[in-house]
């Protein structure tokens, strides 16, 4: 059996941009190495959930990896506090949450991630104050941050357990059943968390939308003092002065273990919580690496130096890169687009010339579509090819949205895509 490496490179999707000539950032890249994949293997395109679907990267990912989220998805909140090490018990209400900076209203958001310049170190600050002086009328709390700008939020209730069937207060997503979904349009303001329809009399989502409000109308009046937001605004930054929380689940998803339910052995490189949560709970080894740099041309040889030398501890690696994604969320093309390039060649270009592509499957594909004029995800399928072992070229003479539509794999679900690669490593 060949090695599979299935690469997913976060939000890579995207539309046509006039000032890229109407192409797409991957189409206007330059791209030698995925492009010389795709000739020598076969493409088509991916609905990491379904049509219609725009889904955060949790969900994806949980397809991505041949399950059906339908079934297992509990919330994003679970994931990442679980990835972070804080207990998840029945009841318990975990959130993913962004530090935000909004106006002296209190409610009218700014910006929903402190510019992107909030620093680990800042925010660990921020944390520390939020832990240690908002106090809540029934419930206690756990809130961590973790990378940048983001953390999680965990409450359990005192008088009785909490449900996640609430409202977001971050208005940039919605909810589609349990599943987090981005939103294109959303009001700019912090919204009131409320039982979401059908859960309006039940007294655990009652409590629970109650107790959220309640934390995040304390946690903004404990940062609006923090020390850290008035060095930040002396220097012309903004301020990390409100959280802004989503996603709510109350309980861990439990699914069937990755090695039973396959019959592989994977091993993955992720630089997000949620997904590690994701391998961690599917028993997917997490396998670590030195903390990124920022330079990809540091950091990506590495990562494609530790695929190769881990390849072979496994039948197939799981690598998850961020990368494309960010960018894409500030409507940046240029950047997203330099993203790409910086991942073929430092990544791509650090990794095909050290294998023999015939004793390995190599797939690459996004978790969603993430279009630089929308600054969200959308329901656009994504590009997929899957080159090496005894793969048969298809004709395709790039790696692109546009002439993957045209590829002989045609369209396929997330959730076809692991079996696939399956079926081709065993031929």
């Amino acid at each position: 059996m060949k090695k599979i490496l299935y690469v997913v490179l976060d939000g890579l999707g995207d539309l046509p941009i006039k000032e890229l000539g109407d192409k797409t950032p991957l189409e206007a890249a330059f791209t030698p190495h995925m492009d010389k994949l795709a000739q020598k293997g076969k493409t088509g395109i991916v609905y990491p959930v379904a049509k219609g679907i725009a889904p955060e990267s949790d969900v994806a990912v949980i397809c991505l990896l041949g399950y059906d989220a339908h079934k297992y998805y509990t919330g994003r909140g679970p994931l990442e506090s679980y990835a972070e090490g804080i207990s998840i018990h029945d009841g318990d209400l975990a959130l993913r949450v962004n530090f935000a900076t909004v106006d002296k209203d209190g409610e009218t958001i700014l910006d929903r991630r402190v510019g992107r310049n909030l620093t680990t170190e800042e925010a660990t600050e921020l944390a520390k104050e939020i832990n240690s002086k908002v106090i809540l009328s029934s419930a206690t709390f756990e809130f961590r941050n973790t990378i940048g700008h983001r953390g999680v939020l965990v409450i359990r209730g005192q008088r009785s357990r909490l449900s996640g069937w609430i409202t977001n207060p971050d208005p940039a997503y919605g909810r589609e059943g349990v599943f987090g979904v981005a939103l294109e349009k959303f009001p700019n303001t912090i919204q009131e968390s409320r039982p979401v329809e059908g859960h309006e009399n039940d007294p655990k989502a009652i409590e629970a939308a109650k107790l959220l409000n309640e934390f995040t109308q304390k946690a903004h009046q404990v940062l609006e003092k923090a020390q850290t937001n008035k060095k930040r605004a002396s220097e012309g930054k903004m301020a990390g002065n409100a959280i802004v929380s989503r996603d709510a689940g109350d309980c861990l998803p439990t699914f069937p273990s990755f090695a039973q339910a396959q019959k592989l052995k994977f091993g993955s490189f992720v630089q997000m919580p949620v997904e590690k949560g994701i391998a961690l709970l599917t028993g997917i080894d997490v396998v670590h690496l030195p903390l990124s740099t920022g330079k990809p041309e540091i950091d990506y040889p590495l990562w494609a130096e530790t695929a190769i030398k881990k390849s072979k501890d496994f039948d197939g690696l799981y690598i998850h890169i961020k990368g494309p994604d960010e960018p894409a969320h500030d409507g940046n093309f240029n950047k997203k687009k330099e993203s790409i390039e910086a991942i073929d060649k430092f990544f791509f270009g650090s990794l095909i010339p050290k294998i023999n592509l015939q004793d390995y499957i190599i797939a690459v594909t996004a978790d969603h579509s993430t279009p630089c004029k929308l600054k969200a995800h959308s329901a656009d399928p994504v590009p997929f090819l899957a080159a090496g072992g005894a793969i048969k070229p298809d004709g395709s003479m790039s790696f692109s949205e546009k002439t993957a539509r045209l590829g002989s794999l045609g369209e396929i679900t997330g959730r076809e895509v692991l079996p696939l690669l399956v079926k081709l490593a065993r031929e």
